[in-house]
């Protein structure tokens, strides 16, 4: 019942527009008993915003209401169930430290037995900065701790292979802290976004991702002649990515490409998605 979704691309303004038209296959139904929660993190103009809301007791939660009318360069929208920690805000996904959104579905495995020892691992301000109660918000601040490592946590322009590096040391790490409790792998899928890049890890529920671009596609995301109305290099140009995971019943929407297991992927505005095992 949880979606993990993220987008980035070099038109703002069909954003939403993309996320209207994929709309049914991100809503989310409400399980009888489950009160879900759901955030949105996004950059604009060069600022990140954060809505988010830790309790929605709708029936159905559609990503397209949640993103509606946003220009947004790269956004990560996420809806909890909550395993770990209570709905409220500190809670609710995205997370963000400075120019980093991070979003993720799934739990650390004997995550109980293992929040202190991820804790001390932290520097003592990365430490402090942790406000909720979640594995994820502690696994974000691990990325963070080894982009701190490497002497990049204070730059501005963090290459996309120093943070995916960050974050398959941070994965290492946690497969064996679990490792030495006796468990296995934990099934997790995350989203990171930077100013530039968009990265996605898949170890948890079935991934997929769309790209747009090209005319047919336009002409779908734009409709009634609008694609007439763009100048030549604009319509070159135009790239449009979507990524998410824990689909409705398990069930890749149709013209997604699926993501195979342990995967890592780094989408930006102008480049086909680079696929690379973890």
């Amino acid at each position: 019942m949880a979606r993990l979704v993220g987008f980035i691309g070099n038109r703002p303004d069909l954003g939403s527009r993309v996320l209207e038209l994929e709309g049914r296959h991100l809503v989310v139904r409400r399980k009888s008993g489950v009160i879900p929660g759901w955030g949105v993190g996004f950059y604009q103009g060069g600022e990140i915003l954060l809505k988010r809301r830790p309790i929605d007791d709708r029936q159905e939660l559609s990503v397209a209401e949640m993103t509606k009318g946003l220009r947004a360069d790269s956004l990560l929208a996420h809806v909890r169930v909550g395993t770990v920690g209570s709905s409220r805000t500190e809670n609710t996904h995205p997370f963000r430290y400075r120019q980093w959104l991070f979003a993720h579905t799934g739990t650390i495995e004997a995550f109980t037995t293992l929040r202190g020892r991820l804790s001390d691992s932290l520097p003592q301000f990365l430490q402090r900065d942790v406000r909720g109660e979640t594995d994820s918000e502690l696994f974000f601040h691990l990325f963070l701790s080894f982009l701190h490592d490497t002497g990049q946590l204070d730059r501005q322009d963090v290459s996309a292979t120093t943070a995916r590096t960050a974050l398959r040391s941070s994965l290492s790490l946690i497969d064996r802290l679990c490792a030495e409790e006796g468990t296995g792998p934990s099934r997790m899928n995350i989203l990171v976004a930077g100013p530039d890049y968009l990265l996605a890890v898949h170890a948890g529920d079935r991934m997929a991702y769309r790209v747009l671009h090209g005319a047919e596609d336009l002409e779908r995301v734009l409709g009634d002649g609008g694609l007439g109305r763009m100048r030549l290099p604009d319509f070159a140009s135009c790239r449009l990515s979507l990524v998410a995971s824990d689909f409705h019943e398990d069930q890749i929407p149709p013209g997604w490409t699926p993501v195979a297991d342990r995967a890592i992927l780094t989408f930006t505005r102008t480049d086909a998605p680079l696929i690379e095992p973890i």
